[in-house]
């Protein structure tokens, strides 16, 4: 059994970061287009339902 919340991929590229993340509990789905930047991913998945893995 899993024991994360959320499950986060991310399709990263020279210039942009498409991130999409699955709420396993509600079954609610983001995505988003990011710059190529750290901070903002990591801003970005902490934003979503927690606990959250990252792939």
């Amino acid at each position: 059994m899993f024991s994360e919340r959320t499950s986060v991929g991310l399709d990263v590229h020279a210039r942009s970061t498409t991130a999409w993340a699955l709420d396993s509990t509600t079954g609610e789905i983001f995505t988003d287009r990011l710059v190529v930047n750290t901070a903002d991913v990591v801003a970005w998945v902490r934003r979503l339902p927690q606990p959250a893995a990252v792939a």
